[in-house]
């Protein structure tokens, strides 16, 4: 089959490669869309350290079952599905919870890093266990459908707070996560969401999904707008959704006395947090992985248009361009913000 490679880093190129071979709960699918993530973008450069060479990336995919394994229940060959980015093994304490993401044993489809590595989806085929794997509406176009993955993880970053009706919020960084947070906030009941970047463009795009209020970081003192828009209170909740020290204290900031602080972005391995602002002011700092169980809301969400992908798509294009777009999402080409790629 036909694979975009990561041969070496910052060389990508389409090769030959075999189709994975099925375990008996494996379903087989034909990658029908494959979004390019910041992740892949972050290993294609080898800056995160979890894409070593020579590996196939990519875990937001969607497409058609063409062949199941033997032991295989709730699939059958021609169903149009969607699958978590993770592969959690489903049967230890954390897993029987319902926090899969928190397995320890879990695998990231294409990742590769020192404990494992596991192909990904820029690929003709995928294998992925049936566990993982969701039916998708017909009418759910594949190129949107590959992105229920970052659906869902702006979707649970969002469940993991209390958030009574009519609550106030920032969200700090209006990347692909960020602007689907602003509209989980949204469904969520939120009735003022103050987005925060410093790309004009993407606030934009913040104001046409749901934000309130757009406030540009080189442009304003946006903590003092945020607590001008507040009465000086500041918000209930902020979202952060970069995961560096700066955004992460503009966060802090905005956030009234007693409030909740979401913290989904992860750009940083370690940040500078302002400890006594934090304690003195009982702030609830609460981290986000993943998701855990959300697709079937999130594919409910998006079937019923509450939460739009469309608008964050700027190309779709094909495996041979691949690596043109890797190099233009690293040399962050302005207004590019989300690339599907159609093995």
């Amino acid at each position: 089959m036909r694979a975009l490679l990561l041969s070496e880093y910052q060389n990508l190129n389409v090769v030959e490669i075999e189709k994975p071979v099925l375990g008996p709960l494996d379903v087989l699918v034909s990658v029908k869309a494959c979004g390019i993530c910041g992740s892949d973008v972050h290993g294609y450069d080898g800056s995160s350290g979890r894409r070593i060479p020579p590996l196939v990336m990519g875990h937001e995919a969607a497409g058609v079952v063409t062949e199941i394994g033997p032991e295989v229940s709730r699939f059958s060959v021609g169903q149009r599905v969607t699958f978590d980015s993770m592969i959690s093994c489903g049967s230890c304490r954390v897993c029987l919870e319902g926090s899969t993401n928190l397995c320890a044993d879990r695998r990231v489809l294409g990742v590769s890093c020192e404990t494992y590595r596991q192909s990904g989806c820029f690929a003709e085929f995928v294998a992925v266990p049936e566990h993982i794997v969701y039916e998708i509406p017909d009418d759910l176009a594949f190129e949107h459908a590959a992105l229920v993955e970052p659906v869902s993880v702006a979707v649970h970053a969002v469940s993991l707070l209390d958030i009574p009706s009519g609550a106030t919020a920032v969200v700090v960084g209006t990347g692909m996560i960020g602007l689907l947070v602003v509209q989980a906030l949204k469904v969520a009941g939120c009735k003022q969401i103050v987005a925060i970047d410093i790309d004009a463009f993407k606030l934009n795009l913040a104001k046409e999904l749901g934000a309130t209020h757009c406030l540009q970081a080189t442009a304003v003192d946006v903590v003092s707008e945020v607590l001008a828009i507040t009465d000086g209170v500041g918000v209930d909740i902020a979202m952060e959704v970069v995961g560096k020290t700066d955004p992460l204290r503009t966060a802090i900031d905005c956030v009234r006395l007693g409030g909740q602080v979401g913290l989904v972005g992860n750009l940083q391995p370690n940040v500078d947090l302002p400890l006594q602002k934090v304690v003195t002011r009982e702030l609830k700092l609460v981290g986000s992985c993943g998701s855990s169980g959300e697709y079937p809301r999130c594919i409910e969400l998006m079937a019923s248009g509450q939460i739009k992908v469309s608008p964050l798509i700027s190309q779709v294009t094909t495996l041979d361009r691949g690596p043109e777009f890797f190099q233009r999402l690293y040399k962050h080409e302005p207004e590019l913000l989300k690339v599907v790629v159609q093995p």
